[in-house]
């Protein structure tokens, strides 16, 4: 294929190649030519172009398929455009004889074509310069067309459009030519041809005046007959044509030539057209007449549906503002419509013409217009419904006799109402809670004029009523109770109305249907009125004949709808349920034969009403409340059912009795039946199988059932992949509304609430406006096939055969079309029966079964219904795969190829070719690869079927399935299947689109069956994928937007397995084109593939948007969506996510985008963040978001900062590119921005930091960062925040929270000292202002106390004024939550005020604990620097918060533990749910328990926190305060008792529960952390329990039981194994800390307490206190020591490995180098060390014998793995932790115990040993820290018995290793060295100190000695020689009387030998001047005390003498030097500050 790749044909290549090949290289190369020419360089075009043009029209010649000539043709044309034009009337002159050629055959027919196509092109490209032939070709064309078969006129049509688009003006003169022969093609019977036609005419009407003016009227009804026999395709292009013509007329695009005279169309003219469309058709004046003398004048649908269409397309074509301004009157004119009789002649016309209006206002006025016009129009609906209810009001009052006549028809209102209702409904719940001014508005009354149309006299308009109240419900919540109310009390009042009874109940089920998509539901009390009211019903109606059925229907319809409401509200009302259930039928089989003979026509229809209304109560209950449904309620169903099923078989009698006014009722009655016995277990009622499958048969075959439902039925049964044979009308549309009735053809018509009114409470399906129930006929069937498919799979074999045998007789015996139904009713049932067995894994059965099966399934698969051949291909390979048979499905197989082989007619091979297909699809390959040859070679045959396109389709389709479920098997296949289709491809005609889809689905087949194989780079490979792109290449051409959609999934594919070859510059670009495509198959595969794009390659994809759009021309740009120009794909994605309703496609432009921030968001900052602000900012539809309300006083204290904040709502500006965007799109944007945050806070950390941010822009100012966004984050934030939609409020509060969380603690860098956040304080507190108001929504004050509590508890406010106003918020919260259950708010579920509460609750909890935290750093002696840095910056917000809350804390200290009581409670496990309050808690009713739940949840750890903290301030002494007005009392004291008992409980039982509470709940969670509990929850309970054990009477409390202390112990310890969070393990380990330390003071308490008691002369006979008793035994699971040690171990060995018992000794463990730990792990292990050393204070001392070796290795083996040498001689965190707690063992009282001396001393010494052994100079590495190790002997010899250390062997290896440590080159060690001995020398027992002054005392002078030679040259030497010089001074001191003078002796010369002489002292290094002042110093200090000694060394050494005067007189010297100096200094006054600052470092 690289050959094809040149600007010229490779004609040496092309020869050699086949066929088929031939075609495919020239498409190739005519592919590159289109792109080459464009780039081409123009001298080589030149030259080559005459060539060029000779190959090109030779291709012309040689009869080129479709996709072939259409780029023959567009090559020409550019050519022509970029090359010479010399010979391009030669090529018009040729082309022009092409098409008058005589030449008729077949196989000239392709060029004939191909000429035509290439006369469009080129008069397309070239325009003006061919002016001088246009009429010539244009008249040719013409006069070919009238000879020309379909595909000629199909060509010629699309050839003039481009003609007429390439000529503009000039083609004028041709314009009436070209009208008349495309009125033609208009109504020609080729469906192509009228789209082409359509296109033609619609290109014609830009310039053709005529059209909208004078032949405005033929146009129409020209457009009218085209819609006649239509297909959805021209359905599409001609309402699009008509729409335009029309919106032209109304509003001409260019002003008329000097000679064109026309008029002005008005709307009412235009609407005058339409109407006569809908309700004439294009009939003309006589044949309507005469169809009316007929009685047959009904329109057919598909005109109705066209004018629909045409109507919308009208509307949007004149735009939003136009609708706007226009909307009265439009609203006006479409309503007439309806009201027409003409339109509703019968219920099935009335149903389709309300569908059509529904569907013209959904889609202008829920699509075009933006909220606040929205609003308007829903004003307008609102005043046309109360103009109708007043006339109906008229009309059907008694007095006005006069006005009756004339006034509107009942029934033509009815329809009115019921379209101008739905519309309303729709509306307002698509405005959401924005539509809240609307209700607010008193002028127009929208509740009172829908409420008031309850009393309608027409069921539909009641029902349409109740229904746009459940709308404004979903849409408002706080109206749902109200209404209910409202409802209720009418009901109530008004039960003897019919129509009050039938329209308030069916509005009180609508609004309870509602509930279950409120989250914020209503109150539980209003399931008990329902209830009662409903009960209230059916008592009374027998009361009153004339309203017995109304109250029935009524009583069943609210307790249906009372189900809807959920097993919580159900269960408290189910015994009642029951009883009702068995009362409405008879008690016994004699009841029954009792009351047959004894009721009469009435009393049956009202029975049976009843029984129908209770049944279907009942499947409500089963379907919402399948929880309660135990096999006791399923018992208590089973008799009124045995009942209801004995009552099947006398139904038939009753219609013979009484007529057929029981019809209707006796249906409904069977269908309520089948529709709850299917939900039911079938074992339940196997005893009546017998009667329900004779009767469901009877329903299926019987004459006079016999609806056709297929279109019903059947596709549901279908794979959804088959339903695409069917063509589009069976696929989502945008259309599919109004287009879902052509396919239901027959009598059933659509769906309509009145069939049904017990949906009203259901859940809509997402494409219905309304619930759209079909007619009782076809819901039976419906339900009758369900309940067959249950009960079939649990009969017996026998009886299935017999039942199949008595179906197959029983569509025999049925004659004509009823037949066909028949069969579709049967195979459906078997169908659904077929699906359950495969579901429940059960077989078919024998022979016997199959038999009939199969004749059954064949005979449907020939039938000439298309769907039902679909349906029974289906139903043959699931009975294949029921059968389970291999040689049974062999032979399924076998008789399809028989069939296929020998059928020609085209039923039979479509079904069969699909049936083998369908096998494929569900047993994979048939077992062998012979089967799957003969398989493809069949389809592969008939798919090359030219004859018929049908055919081609279902074998193709069939291909695919093949194709997909053969896997690795079709391997072989691949290659012959590509050339086929790509043959197809370039050679069907493109007029047969359902070949071409069928064409696309087998290429993504192939594709996928290739997968990875695709990115290989063999010439095999590379030859498949370009195979792969030549089909897609041709499928992109394809003018349909079916296939177009086919190929861009095909591309999808191709770029998920071989993205390297999918070129992107041109992908992109053709799925931007099609963005706003009017198919939404189309748009849906264009966002699909765009998603899986932007998840690589999200840049590039943007980028080559926004090149499009650069590259487009003026006239292209109309294709596109025009915000790619000012915001790039993104924005225009936004923007189609505003306009888009389809939930799919939707979802897909969410997560694009979301691919698109997380990949681009960070580099184009500024670009994302504008969109996202332009989207938020550009809801100008309410003038400012919502009033932020303001008292004077605030405004007077905000000053300034309140303008500030009113900046934010002002009208947002007006370059916005987005119009309107609705409530959702914004809430999205609002997301975005949250996502943005987070997506930078995983990159640059100067995202959030001003400072840094600042310059890094400096440097380079391309650099963009988050911070410096700030503002207009806060501004996006405040927007959201304060509008009318809660949705995006909450989403504006919870950006304000990420907003506060993320900058709280950036400093602003031009203020220091403070935060960044500061100046936006006004703005905070005005976002938060209304979010407390009173009828604020319960969730979004929730969301507000959170936002709150985060910006209180940030610091960020440094005023006290700011910080009171933001307070005052959460204390009107909390002054709410006072108040108790019974100041509740009535309008939501008690629930939400639970949830309102907690979250109040919660936020104080939270502002509490940083207000402690706060005062604890200030307080906290160690950082003084951290409290001058507070009174900097927050002193008066940490004080000053902690006063604000403490003056509520006595109410908020009552309230956190009622709810953490109320917690407590809801977490016992299930078992004893029985002891659970039977009011409810504190906050929580308990009939809402479980819906309370998930609140507390959320909510509790920072409560338990807050309480902890605040009993640990109180130091648990409680305090009688009066208690917080609640309903009931709160405090935990209750639990369990009556308030009168709890009044009288002591402190002391006060607080142990109290303490049992906070360590019940945490150690409740601590056990086992839920998985979806927020990681805080742990801290917050750890951080509860160190709260609570730092007061001494908790600690005690934990100290006396140690079985709790272990349990708790243990419960840490598996914390931290699952734990991994540094933060959480140091938690533990200080909590542990406590617990030992209670344990140690409750061990020292018993030891005073014992010494007290017994007297201090009996001390040894004291028994032992604490662990290990007089044994020393520790018993795991019970011992404290123990449990602590594990712990400790744990962390130990997961920090140091080596530690490991298990390694010790092992190669490994020796010699390595020593850990280094991070911080964190420095922080564990010094921890973990802490608690150790402790644990022998709380052992006996036998106890502390047996634990005393594991604390010593482990304290051992952490100095050995962390003894590393540090920079300047510091010790590591560990280390200095080792050393500590080595001391803190060594010296234990228990050491010198008199039980435990000896055996501590051997094991003392052991460890000294061990500790000596790690100088082992062979292993030992050279990064061990020898200092550390000296400082542990010291500890041995300082702190340990003189016992210990005195040992001779120990004490001379210590000896050895000062001495070696003495010989060290370091000067730090040194200087550690002469520390340790000072310390040693110093010891007041002589055993210890006397041998180290023996040994070392000479060791050290010798090193001194060494100092005259070599000076010191740093200040560490010159420290160590200090050191070494004070020990020795120490030895003299401590020396006795008579020996001291010989020491001396000894010092004085050293001291003197470090003196300098004159000159040396002048060149000395600043170290030798320090030694020789320090010496100096010190001889002046010492030689007055020994004068003798000094006097005598000085006679003795003259040298010494006169070197020490030198010294003394230079001192001297500089002394004098220095005074003066200062003296005639001027006097400096000195700085307190510096002064305050040097002291305090």
């Amino acid at each position: 294929m690289e050959l094809a790749h040149g600007l010229l044909l490779n004609e040496e290549v092309c020869s050699q190649l086949s066929e088929h090949q031939k075609a495919e290289f020239v498409f190739e190369w005519l592919r590159f030519l289109k792109k080459l020419l464009i780039a081409a360089d123009k001298a080589d075009l030149k030259e080559k172009q005459k060539k060029l043009v000779e190959q090109l029209t030779a291709l012309l010649n040689s009869s080129p398929g479709p996709p072939t000539r259409r780029l023959i043709a567009k090559n020409l044309g550019v050519l022509y455009s970029v090359g010479d034009t010399f010979s391009v009337y030669q090529t018009v002159d040729e082309c022009n004889a092409i098409i008058r050629s005589k030449d008729d055959s077949p196989s000239y027919l392709p060029t004939k074509l191909a000429a035509v196509a290439c006369l469009g092109a080129l008069y397309e490209q070239l325009g003006r310069l061919l002016g001088n032939t246009f009429t010539d070709t244009v008249g040719n064309l013409l006069k070919a067309m009238k000879s020309a078969e379909s595909q000629g006129r199909y060509e010629i049509m699309l050839s003039l459009e481009k003609i007429l688009r390439g000529q503009g003006v000039r083609a004028v003169p041709c314009h009436r030519e070209i009208y008349k022969a495309a009125r033609s093609c208009l109504t020609d019977r080729s469906m192509a041809v009228r789209c082409a036609a359509a296109k033609c005419l619609f290109e014609l009407q830009n310039e053709a005046v005529f059209m909208w003016s004078s032949e405005l009227e033929n146009v129409s009804t020209l457009c009218f007959k085209a819609f006649e026999g239509s297909n959805y395709d021209v359905r599409v292009a001609v309402s699009k044509l008509l729409g335009t013509v029309l919106a032209t007329a109304v509003m001409p695009k260019q002003a008329p030539g000097p000679r064109q005279s026309f008029r002005k169309s008005s709307l009412g003219d235009v609407m005058d057209l339409l109407t006569t469309g809908f309700l004439r058709g294009g009939s003309g004046f006589l044949r309507a007449s005469g169809d009316i003398l007929k009685g047959t004048s009904s329109v057919s649908r598909d005109v109705k549906v066209g004018v629909t269409q045409a109507c919308v397309v009208f509307v949007s074509t004149l735009g939003g503002q136009w609708l706007e301004r226009n909307f009265s009157a439009l609203l006006e004119h479409i309503l007439e419509l309806v009201s027409n009789p003409k339109a509703t002649q019968t219920q099935m016309d009335a149903i389709c013409c309300r569908r059509c209006i529904s569907f013209i206002m959904r889609a202008t006025v829920g699509t075009l217009l933006g909220e606040k016009a929205q609003i308007t129009a829903a004003k307008e609906i609102c005043q046309a419904v109360g103009k109708q209810k007043k006339a109906v009001d008229a009309a059907m009052s008694d007095s006005n006799i006069e006005t009756r006549v004339g006034t509107t028809d009942v029934s033509a209102s009815q329809h009115v109402l019921v379209c101008a209702l739905q519309e309303l409904g729709s509306l307002i719940l698509g405005l959401g809670t924005t539509a809240a001014p609307l209700l607010q508005d008193t002028n127009t009354g929208v509740l009172d004029t829908v409420v008031s149309v309850l009393l309608h006299p027409s069921a539909s308009a009641r029902l349409s009523a109740a229904w746009c109240l459940r709308c404004l419900a979903l849409a408002l919540p706080s109206h749902v109770s109200v209404l209910l109310d409202r409802c209720l009390e009418r009901l109530g009042a008004l039960k003897s109305s019919p129509e009050a009874v039938s329209g308030y109940s069916a509005t009180i089920a609508a609004l309870l249907g509602a509930v279950q998509q409120c989250p914020l539901g209503i109150p539980h009390g209003k399931g008990k009125m329902v209830i009662r009211l409903a009960e209230d019903m059916l008592r009374s109606a027998a009361q009153n004949s004339r309203i017995s059925v109304h109250r029935v229907q009524a009583g069943w319809l609210l307790l249906s709808a009372l189900m809807t409401l959920g097993p919580a509200v159900v269960h408290h009302h189910l015994p009642r349920m029951l009883l009702l259930w068995k009362c409405a039928f008879p008690q016994s089989p004699k009841d029954l034969d009792t009351e047959r003979s004894r009721g009469d026509s009435f009393t049956w229809l009202v029975t049976l009403e009843g029984r129908a209304g209770a049944l279907c109560a009942m499947k409500s209950f089963v379907s919402h409340c399948g929880d309660l449904l135990t096999d006791d309620v399923i018992q208590r169903l089973l008799p009124p059912l045995s009942c209801a099923v004995a009552l099947l078989t006398q139904l038939p009698l009753l219609i013979k009795a009484y007529g057929n006014p029981m019809k209707i009722v006796v249906m409904l009655f069977r269908q309520r039946l089948y529709e709850i016995l299917a939900l039911l277990p079938p074992k339940t009622y196997e005893g009546g199988f017998n009667q329900i499958l004779k009767q469901l048969v009877a329903d299926l075959t019987s004459p006079e059932n016999l609806v056709c439902t297929a279109s019903f039925l059947l596709p549901a049964l279908c794979h959804p992949d088959d339903v695409l044979l069917l063509g589009p009308a069976l696929q989502e549309t945008d259309h599919r509304f109004i287009e879902e009735q052509l396919q239901q053809g027959g009598n059933a018509g659509g769906g309509s609430l009145e069939y049904d009114p017990f949906a009203i409470c259901e859940k809509v399906s997402e494409v219905d406006i309304v619930p759209m129930p079909l007619s009782p006929a076809p819901s039976v069937i419906i339900a009758a096939v369900g309940l067959f498919g249950v009960v079939f799979p649990h009969i017996s074999a026998q009886q299935r055969a017999q039942i199949l045998e008595q179906c197959s007789e029983s569509i025999k015996q049925v004659k004509g079309c009823r037949q066909q139904t028949a069969q579709i009713h049967v195979v459906s049932a078997f169908c659904s029966a077929l699906k359950c067995l495969g579901n429940s894994r059960v077989s078919l059965g024998p022979e016997e079964v199959r038999r009939p099966a199969l004749a059954l399934v064949m005979g449907a698969l020939e039938s000439a219904n298309p769907l039902l051949r679909c349906a029974a291909a289906e139903a043959l390979s699931r009975l294949a795969q029921v059968a389970n048979d291999g040689a049974f499905t062999v032979g399924i197989a076998q008789i399809s190829f028989d069939k296929l082989k020998s059928a020609r007619d085209v039923v039979s091979r479509t079904g069969h070719s699909l049936a083998l297909g369908s096998l494929y699809r569900y047993l994979g390959g048939i077992g062998s690869s012979q089967h799957l040859n003969a398989c493809v070679g069949i389809l592969c045959a008939l798919s090359q079927d030219n004859t018929s396109p049908e055919v081609q389709m279902w074998a193709l389709h069939s291909l695919s399935l093949v194709i997909d479920s053969a896997g690795p098997l079709y391997h072989v296949h691949v290659e012959p299947s590509f050339s086929l289709v790509l043959m197809l491809l370039l050679t069907v005609p493109p007029a047969y689109v359902e070949v071409h889809q069928s064409l696309g689905r087998c290429l993504n087949a192939l594709i996928t069956t290739l997968g990875p194989e695709l990115q290989g780079s063999g010439s095999s490979v590379s030859a498949l994928r370009t195979s792969c792109l030549v089909g897609c290449a041709v499928m992109q051409d394809n003018p349909d937007c079916l296939v177009q959609a086919q190929a861009i999934s095909c591309l999808q594919q191709l770029h998920m397995f071989a993205p390297r070859h999918v070129n992107l510059t041109s992908l992109v670009p053709s799925l931007c084109v099609n963005l706003c495509s009017s198919y939404l198959s189309l748009r849906r595969a264009v966002v699909a593939c765009l998603r899986q794009l932007a998840q690589r390659e999200a840049t590039e994809v943007s980028e080559h948007a926004v090149t499009l759009v650069k590259d487009l021309s003026n006239r292209e740009h109309t294709l596109l969506d025009g915000t790619i120009k000012e915001t790039g794909l993104e924005g225009a994605l936004f923007s189609l996510l505003d306009r888009e309703t389809d939930l799919r496609l939707c979802r897909d432009i969410k997560e694009t985008l979301d691919h698109m921030l997380t990949s681009m968001a960070v580099g184009k900052l500024s670009r994302w963040l504008k969109l996202c602000k332009d989207v938020l900012s550009a809801s100008a539809d309410f003038a400012n978001a919502a009033p932020v309300e303001t008292t004077q006083e605030e405004e007077e204290e905000d000053g300034d900062r309140v303008d500030d904040a009113s900046t934010f709502t002002s009208i947002p500006e007006k370059s916005c590119p987005f119009t309107n965007p609705r409530w959702a799109t914004r809430v999205f944007a609002a997301e975005c921005v949250c996502r943005i945050i987070s997506q930078c806070e995983n990159e640059d950390e100067a995202h959030f930091n001003m400072a840094l941010a600042q310059e890094r822009r400096l440097r380079d100012p391309s650099s963009d960062f988050l911070v410096l966004h700030l503002a207009d984050l806060i501004r996006m934030a405040f927007m959201a925040a304060t509008d009318h939609s809660d949705q995006l409020r909450l989403s504006g509060l919870q950006t304000l929270l990420v907003i506060i969380r993320k900058f709280a603690a950036v400093p602003e860098p031009e203020f220091p000292g403070h935060v960044i956040l500061e100046q936006y304080q006004a703005s905070v507190g005005a976002a938060l202002r209304p979010a407390f108001t009173p009828d604020t929504p319960p969730d979004v004050t929730a969301k507000a106390c959170q936002v709150c509590s985060a910006w209180v508890a940030s610091g960020v406010v440094s005023d006290l004024g700011d910080l009171r106003r933001v307070h005052q918020l959460l204390v009107s919260s909390l002054v709410k939550v006072q108040a108790g259950k019974e100041a509740q708010n009535q309008l939501y579920n008690e629930s939400t005020s639970t949830m309102e509460t907690l979250a109040v609750l919660k936020a104080w909890a939270e502002v509490y604990i940083v207000a402690i935290k706060c005062q604890k750093l200030c307080d906290s002696p160690p950082n003084q620097l951290l409290k001058i840095y507070c009174e900097d910056y927050s002193s008066p917000s940490a004080e000053g918060l902690l006063n604000l809350v403490q003056a509520d804390l006595t109410t908020l200290s009552k309230l956190w533990l009622a709810a953490l009581q109320d917690y407590a409670l809801l977490t016992l496990p299930q078992e004893y749910t029985a002891q659970l309050p039977a009011g409810g808690g504190a906050f929580y009713t308990a009939e809402t328990v479980e819906h309370a739940r998930s609140h507390y949840v959320s909510s509790w750890a920072p409560i338990l926190h807050a309480t902890a903290v605040w009993l640990n301030s109180t130091g648990f002494i409680v305090v009688d305060e009066e208690p917080p007005n609640l309903s009931r009392p709160v405090t935990p004291t209750t639990m369990g008792q009556s308030a009168s008992l709890a009044s009288v409980k002591s402190p002391e039982d006060i607080n142990t529960e109290r303490f049992y509470l906070i360590l019940g709940i945490s150690v409740e969670f601590l056990c086992s952390p839920r998985s979806d509990a927020p990681m805080e929850s742990i801290p917050a309970c750890l951080h509860s329990l160190q709260a609570l054990l730092d007061v001494p009477w908790p600690r005690s409390k934990i100290g006396n039981d140690q079985a709790l202390s272990v349990e708790l112990l243990n419960v840490l310890h598996r914390l931290i194994l699952t734990r991994e969070s540094p933060a959480i393990q140091l938690a533990v380990l200080e909590l542990v800390s406590q617990i030992i330390c209670a344990a140690k003071e409750h061990v020292k308490e018993k030891r005073r307490s014992a010494e007290v008691d017994d007297g201090a002369e009996e001390k040894e006979t004291l028994p032992e206190f604490g662990e290990g008793k007089d044994t020393g035994g520790l018993v795991p699971g019970k011992s404290l020591v123990f449990a602590t040690l594990e712990l400790s171990l744990c962390i130990l060995v997961r920090q140091l490995p080596q530690l490991n018992p298990k390694l010790v000794g092992s190669p490994s463990n020796h010699g390595g180098k020593p850990q280094t730990l991070t911080e964190n792990d420095c922080k564990l292990v010094s921890a973990a060390l802490g608690v150790l050393s402790d644990l022998p204070c709380i052992c006996s001392p036998e106890g502390s014998v047996s634990v005393l070796p594991t604390i010593l290795f482990l304290i051992t083996g952490v100095l050995r793995e962390m003894a590393v040498k540090m920079p300047s001689g510091q010790i590591s965190l560990p280390v200095s932790a080792a050393l500590q707690a080595l001391k803190a063992v060594v010296s234990s009282p228990m050491a010198r115990a008199e039980k435990s001396s000896a055996a501590w001393t051997r094991l003392l010494r052991c460890a000294l040993a061990t500790l000596l052994d790690f100088w082992n100079t062979d292993e030992m590495h050279p990064e061990f820290n020898d200092i550390s190790l000296l400082t542990a002997i010291t500890i041995f010899i300082m702190s340990a018995s003189p016992d210990v250390t005195a040992v001779q062997c120990l004490q001379s290896r210590c000896i050895d290793k000062f001495k070696r440590s003495l010989d060290s080159k370091d000067p730090l060690i040194l200087t550690r060295c002469y520390q340790l001995l000072l310390s040693i020398f110093q010891n007041p027992s002589q055993a210890v100190s006397v041998p180290y002054i023996q040994s070392l005392g000479s060791v050290i002078v010798n090193r001194l000695q060494r100092v005259e030679k070599r000076k010191p040259e740093s200040s560490a030497e010159l420290q160590a020689i200090q050191e070494g010089v004070k020990a020795l001074e120490v030895l003299v001191s401590m020396a006795d009387e008579e020996h001291r003078s010989q020491l001396m002796a000894i010092l004085l010369p050293l001291l003197i030998s470090f003196l300098l002489d004159e000159n040396a002292l002048a060149s000395a290094q600043s170290p030798a001047r320090n030694l020789h002042e320090f010496a100096l110093q010190n001889l002046i200090r010492i030689s007055p005390q020994y004068s003798s000694v000094f006097k005598t060394l000085m006679a003795s050494s003259p040298s010494m003498k006169a070197r020490l005067e030198a010294a003394v007189k230079g001192n001297q010297e500089s002394v004098k030097a220095k005074s003066s100096a200062l003296q005639s200094k001027p006097p400096e006054k000195n700085s307190p500050s510096i002064q305050l600052k040097t002291n305090f470092l």
